[in-house]
């Protein structure tokens, strides 16, 4: 029962809770969830004989969300310590007495409430890999439409050597590519094995439930069941961590490119939009800023599920119980800064005039790598252009002058401007391009 309707509206949602993950770890898309787990529960049962004919339909007919208090389950999960046990008795009332024995049959809490994190977290990463997804292919576009487009490459910093804008894009691409692919492989496993793992109630059939309830959900088939083996949880939150960090990234990029004295990008604009409520000029880069925002609170919730892997025996008291919220919450804020990345990525303007122009500005200084190479390398040449770009620099000189002037610089002035065309020294940056755009073609051909 996939939840479509839109996550509780709150004063910071518009920024923490965009996009299509926030209903689906909403309390509703929870509780929908564990009502599935509890009626896929009986179908599985009633497919081998374990159950009645009679008691998945009933149960299916009472499991519909808005037959039960929330803020009741909630009031009754404080006193149980989790809120299955509440919903197990008020699902009970709703099913003839003779059937009552078979809900929830050899089940324990955490049966349902881990089968219901693995559908919610499934039903969560839909629209989240959709976005990710979308953020590729505008990536892709940007690599090939700017595949040549000169820029200044920039590290700890400062400018560095000559880049095309396509070859940045191409990176962010790769970025994505993987980290969205190893997103989508994550096994997401029901969870099904009783009081302490025997499902000693069915005797010796326990184990021919697990891969039913599996299939009736479209979840992973367990080999046995993981109520203390936390590595489910834990590869996803580390994949999305991994994807949430790629977002960051990318919109760091894009945030520093749209600086005012850089000026190289821009966000999309619309009324409204990124403006100031003192400064009537400033158009703030919205939507990196709100990326960033998202995703500077991952890394914390990612340590907080890996930490629930430390657990006692055959169940665990805390640890466990942790990863409800947190969970959630991380695949709220993961699918929120995709939403937000992929709206910037598909509106953004780039400006390659700016590009050129502030490649220009550095009066020649960014080619001086090209310029000793050109020389031939050796130490002497690398001293001797180190203090040729300490006289341009100190004079207000372009390095083309500086060099032209000193004797001991052995290039024509065609060698010299050959030199420093930043075109002339792009190295493989459009081959990488290429080879980032075939990757993403080969990633999204038949058969993904």
């Amino acid at each position: 029962m996939t939840v479509t309707s839109p996550a509780t509206a709150g004063l910071f949602s518009g920024m923490f809770a965009r996009g299509g993950a926030a209903a689906q770890v909403s309390d509703v898309a929870w509780l929908a969830a564990m009502l599935d787990v509890e009626s896929a529960l009986a179908a599985a049962q009633a497919g081998i004989g374990l159950v009645p004919a009679e008691v998945p339909p009933a149960v299916a007919a009472a499991c519909r969300p808005e037959l039960y208090d929330l803020a009741g389950l909630g009031a009754e999960a404080a006193r149980s310590g989790n809120p299955v046990i509440g919903l197990v008795a008020a699902l009970r009332t709703r099913i003839e007495p003779g059937l009552r024995r078979f809900v929830h049959y050899g089940a324990t809490s955490q049966d349902i409430n881990d089968t219901a994190a693995m559908l919610v977290a499934r039903r969560a990463l839909a629209p989240v890999l959709a976005d990710l997804s979308a953020c590729a292919g505008a990536c892709a576009r940007l690599a090939s439409e700017y595949r040549g487009s000169v820029m200044a490459g920039r590290t700890v910093g400062q400018h560095a050597v000559p880049v095309t804008f396509g070859l940045k894009a191409a990176g962010w691409l790769s970025a994505l590519d993987r980290s969205r692919t190893e997103l989508a492989r994550v096994p997401l496993p029901a969870q099904y094995g009783g009081a302490a793992g025997t499902l000693s109630v069915l005797g010796e059939r326990g184990h021919e439930v697990p891969p039913l309830l599996a299939a009736e959900l479209g979840l992973a088939e367990p080999v046995v069941p993981w109520h203390t083996d936390r590595t489910p949880v834990a590869r996803l939150a580390c994949a999305l961590g991994t994807v949430a960090g790629t977002l960051g990234k990318i919109a760091n990029d894009v945030k520093l490119l749209a600086q005012t004295e850089v000026a190289e990008v821009a966000e999309p604009t619309g009324p409204g939009r990124g403006t100031s409520s003192a400064m009537p000029h400033k158009r703030n880069p919205v939507g990196s800023m709100s990326v960033l925002a998202c995703v500077q609170r991952v890394p914390g919730l990612v340590a907080s599920l890996l930490g629930g892997m430390i657990a006692e025996h055959e169940r665990a008291a805390g640890p466990w119980q942790a990863e409800w919220e947190t969970l959630g919450e991380l695949l709220r804020l993961t699918g929120s800064a995709a939403r937000w990345l992929r709206e910037v990525l598909e509106g953004m303007t780039v400006d390659t005039a700016r590009m050129r122009a502030n490649l220009d500005a550095t009066r020649g200084l960014l080619m001086a790598e090209q310029v000793v190479v050109r020389l031939g390398g050796t130490p002497q040449d690398r001293r001797l252009v180190d203090a040729a770009c300490a006289r341009a620099a100190a004079g207000g000189l372009t390095l083309r002058e500086v060099l032209l002037a000193d004797p001991g610089v052995s290039l024509t002035a065609e060698e010299v401007d050959a030199a420093l065309d930043p075109a002339g020294a792009l190295g493989s940056a459009l081959t990488f391009v290429d080879r980032a755009l075939a990757a993403h073609r080969n990633l999204a051909g038949p058969g993904r």
